[in-house]
């Protein structure tokens, strides 16, 4: 329901271009493949395409569409919906992007993302080059030049430098993420973290842990907010040593992470088609209350939330940091992070506009 809202409201309001997104998991190439069946993206892609899409987007956000998943789906796809653009969006993080986006291509994918080549690659999206010069001489040649690219690469290779500090230190592609399916993102984030913290000994572990907390939450699409969800639980699990079996055995004695909770309080909805593991849920959330009394939401939580005002909330803002310094877009990352962007505002206020500052003298002192 909350999709139909967004996307009339758009299409009414605004006009323009609606373009949706189904996530992608599991491997509808793989004939045991129980849950995310070609049958499930065709009978969502339906859905979409039923209240007026302009654009259907595959988000593969793990880098999981295997080159025979991408010829599979794409080809149902096309078949179904021949006069739609179709989008596909991947990682690379086990090094098939290259394969699979050629073979998206292949099978009547409009548009793929791809990376300029030195920010491609591992969780980023597959090298724009190696795709560009896969596909030349053949009858889905996009006719851009290799020597624009390297140009353009020159450039990005000294900007990648600059931010070097800041690299997560995967060096190499992982076709682990077939098991564990982390989100590109988020691979990179708990990597880093890892490092910094000096656990990067355990970056196995965490891992693993992963795919298990995946599982022990019934095989759930992976992205953000939902995946920060997998990836507390499977740190909790690291940090205490268990488990999935221990998790599932001791989980009416275990203190779970505040998001982990409210997850199987339906703070981000209802997972569908399959619904929440209600056996656990119900040791997850034993004793728990929401604010109005109840276990758990049973629907769409926003539709028990009162509308944000808006105009309000910009008001406000405009009194406290002046007119200038707010704009529509600020009023909407208020809305969202509210504690992000007032502590972006303090460290305006305390060292002014800093965007107006060159990358390499914010980063490191001048000489």
């Amino acid at each position: 329901h909350s999709n139909e809202y967004k996307l009339d409201s758009l299409c009414a309001v605004y006009g323009g271009i609606v373009e949706a997104s189904i996530c992608y998991s599991g491997d509808c190439s793989n004939p045991k493949e129980k849950k995310y069946t070609v049958d499930y993206y065709l009978d969502f892609a339906r859905k979409l395409v039923d209240l007026g899409i302009h654009v259907l987007n595959v988000k593969d956000m793990a880098g999981l569409i295997k080159p025979q998943a991408a010829t599979i789906l794409v080809s149902a796809l096309r078949k179904e919906f021949p006069d739609i653009p179709l989008h596909i969006h991947t990682h690379d993080t086990a090094a098939t992007g290259v394969a699979s986006m050629v073979k998206c291509a292949e099978a009547g994918a409009d548009v793929v993302d791809v990376a300029i080549d030195a920010m491609s690659g591992m969780t980023s999206q597959p090298s724009m080059g190696a795709v560009v010069a896969g596909l030349a001489n053949t009858p889905l040649d996009p006719n851009i030049d290799i020597h624009t690219i390297s140009y353009l690469c020159d450039y990005w290779e000294d900007v990648r430098g600059v931010y070097q500090p800041w690299e997560s230190g995967q060096k190499t592609g992982a076709s682990d993420v077939y098991l564990h399916e982390m989100p590109g993102g988020q691979y990179t984030n708990l990597l880093f973290q890892s490092q910094q913290l000096g656990l990067s000994g355990l970056w196995g572990k965490v891992k693993t842990a992963y795919e298990e907390a995946n599982e022990i939450m019934g095989n759930i699409i992976k992205v953000t907010p939902s995946s920060k969800v997998v990836g507390d639980l499977a740190q909790f699990m690291v940090a205490n040593k268990l488990n999935g079996k221990q998790v599932l055995e001791e989980a009416d004695e275990l203190n779970f992470p505040q998001s982990v909770v409210q997850y199987f309080q339906g703070y981000l909805g209802i997972p569908e088609p399959w619904g929440f593991p209600e056996e656990f849920r119900k040791k997850v959330i034993k004793g728990k209350k929401l604010p109005n009394g109840k276990e758990f939401f049973e629907g769409r939580p926003g539709a028990e939330i009162k509308p944000y005002d808006f105009k309000s909330e910009k008001e406000n803002l405009v009194k406290k940091y002046g007119v200038e310094r707010i704009r529509d877009v600020d009023v909407l990352s208020y809305a969202l992070y509210k504690d992000v962007f007032t502590d972006w505002k303090k460290y305006e206020d305390t060292y002014g506009e800093v965007t107006h500052i060159p990358t390499r003298y914010f980063l490191q002192p001048m000489k």
